[in-house]
């Protein structure tokens, strides 16, 4: 009886520890973890999420990142047979974090450039877009059509961007402080302390679908903004010298077809919270 007894007490015991969630499931899966750098703060490519939902991923604390970034990430890891971790973090933080191998990869909305390349090796893009403004839909450059539209407009960009830095090509601007993320840009743009926002085309349109107040300008060609499409084109990033990696990543990127991945964009606009 006492041996009965004893094993119910077992069996109880290893019931109670039984994993209450992902996280649990994950580190006893006997996968390998693929960490993924982002944002969570930079829709549509990703966000924060309070809940949890069929699309997101815990990042702890009660926290949820969802977006396009994250399916990606999600295709990529399932590919590899790899369990997806998103750390969230600050994007000045993500380069750091891949060289001081703290993450696996950065999938964040990031262009491949000449300087990100002294420590990371890219992938072939992901997503191409082209460079739009976000403005007041009741606002003084709400029909704007060029340019030299925006001439003595007070125009913002994300801290440590090529959105930041193309701004001088407007004529006469007035160059305003950049931002670190849209959700404080959006603020100052609704607050009248600017007049526009540089983004790329879907966080542009997201921005507009959750705020029914702003508006977006998309400018026709050679009316826009001088850039190579590279510019505007979004890779993922790994620590620079990381072959195998790279390699693995760039097959499960390229079995994904154009269809799924413009799907998964119009789709994840669509989910984007109005906060975002």
């Amino acid at each position: 009886m006492k041996k009965v007894i004893g094993l119910l007490a077992v069996a109880l015991l290893l019931g109670a520890c039984g994993g209450n969630d992902s996280n649990n499931d994950a580190e006893n899966s006997g996968n390998e973890k693929l960490t993924v750098g982002m944002e969570c703060n930079y829709a549509p490519f990703n966000w924060t999420d309070p809940q949890s939902n069929d699309f997101n991923v815990e990042i702890g604390a009660g926290e949820y990142c969802d977006g396009y970034d994250v399916q990606i990430a999600k295709n990529i890891a399932d590919a590899l047979g790899r369990d997806l971790v998103i750390a969230k973090m600050d994007w000045d933080s993500l380069e750091p974090s891949l060289k001081s191998g703290s993450i696996d990869a950065i999938i964040a909305g990031m262009t491949d450039t000449k300087d990100r390349r002294e420590n990371a090796d890219f992938t072939t893009p992901y997503y191409q877009s082209k460079m739009a403004m976000i403005v007041l839909k009741d606002g003084k450059y709400a029909n704007a059509k060029t340019l030299d539209d925006f001439s003595g407009a007070t125009v913002q960009g994300q801290l440590n961007t090529m959105y930041d830095t193309v701004i001088d090509q407007i004529p006469n601007v007035n160059h305003a402080q950049p931002l670190e993320t849209y959700p404080y840009m959006i603020a100052a743009l609704k607050s009248g302390t600017v007049d526009a926002l540089t983004a790329e085309t879907p966080v542009a349109l997201g921005a507009a679908a959750a705020h029914p107040e702003l508006a977006v300008v998309e400018f026709e060609d050679g009316k826009g903004f001088q850039i190579d499409l590279s510019d505007t084109a979004v890779s993922i990033a790994v620590k620079k010298g990381n072959t195998e990696l790279l390699n693995s990543i760039q097959e499960a990127l390229d079995k994904m077809d154009e269809n799924t991945r413009t799907t998964m964009m119009e789709d994840a606009t669509k989910r984007q919270p109005a906060e975002e």
